[in-house]
């Protein structure tokens, strides 16, 4: 288990910075939609992006090699009028290792579909903590954050904290600015929509139950699956709880969509209750993945 999140758990105290960055980062930019246009720009923007994530020290903790977050930025061009203009979309997807498994567990699976940008071709992109910077590098250090703090909460209860807060600095320092998907009038979808569900107390529950999951359940079902599995089945209520209280939070509906194939091949096997129970509870948070769940009850 990662020595960082020990850590984590006994103190918040700041280790030494080595420059040890913290994720992978794999990078696609799919420019199919455009035609009659140069691709070599796009070929520079992937690059760009893949240094950036990878090559950019998020936190002051120390990862080891074997330690750092797989993540993926799927990236759709949807418009690019002029050299530097761009409008996409991006898919942001995370996982991370199950002890003792050669199993990774999704964390994160998110479509964004406000990916507005200027770039030129070759241009360095450059992080800047308490300054917006342009678009292009606010959303990619925006879900760097997120990423890392969804990792960090799978291993320590309420462990994302102090990376949640550093997204929310990012939404707080674009609301002065006109780019979209970063204000709460915009959508309930969108980046601010889910870093508000993010450090929202009331959706603390549910982070507590994420952990749970993960810490409790996934990295211990190679000692009992029927012992993890009873375990998330307990964790329903909490589940079911929080959609209550927040019907419209767009953190559950990630959840539900990023572990819907997860928990269908967890529950094939499990008791005739435990399988009820998770599907009705999925289905009441997202209706739409009834294809996907009905699995559940086979």
């Amino acid at each position: 288990m990662r020595k960082f999140f020990i850590s984590l758990l006994v103190s918040f105290t700041m280790l030494c910075s080595l420059n040890a960055q913290e994720l992978i980062c794999n990078v696609t930019v799919n420019s199919d939609k455009i035609s009659g246009t140069n691709k070599q720009i796009f070929q520079s923007l992937e690059k760009s992006i893949k240094e950036y994530m990878n090559g950019q020290s998020w936190t002051d903790f120390v990862f080891d090699s074997n330690e750092r977050i797989d993540c993926s930025f799927f990236i759709t061009v949807k418009k690019h009028d002029s050299d530097t203009d761009f409008q996409c979309d991006i898919q942001v997807q995370a996982r991370r290792s199950v002890f003792n498994s050669s199993y990774y567990t999704p964390l994160l699976n998110f479509k964004d579909e406000n990916f507005d940008f200027t770039y030129a071709e070759n241009e360095p992109l450059l992080f800047t903590e308490n300054t917006f910077g342009t678009n292009l590098t606010a959303v990619l250090a925006y879900y760097a954050y997120v990423i890392i703090g969804l990792d960090a909460d799978s291993y320590s209860n309420l462990g994302g904290n102090p990376f949640f807060e550093k997204a929310e600095k990012i939404t707080n320092l674009a609301q002065s600015t006109s780019e979209t998907g970063w204000k709460a009038f915009e959508s309930s979808k969108n980046r601010y929509a889910l870093i508000n569900n993010l450090i929202d107390e009331s959706l603390r529950p549910y982070r507590t139950f994420f952990y749970q999951y993960h810490r409790f359940a996934l990295d211990e079902m190679h000692v009992s699956i029927e012992k993890s599995r009873a375990l998330i089945d307990e964790g329903m209520p909490t589940l079911l709880s929080a959609y209550k209280a927040r019907p419209s939070a767009i953190l559950l509906q990630v959840f539900t969509e990023t572990k819907a194939d997860e928990l269908v091949d967890i529950f094939s096997g499990g008791t005739a209750k435990e399988k009820k129970d998770v599907y009705e509870t999925l289905m009441s948070i997202t209706p739409s993945l009834t294809n996907r769940l009905e699995r559940i009850k086979q």
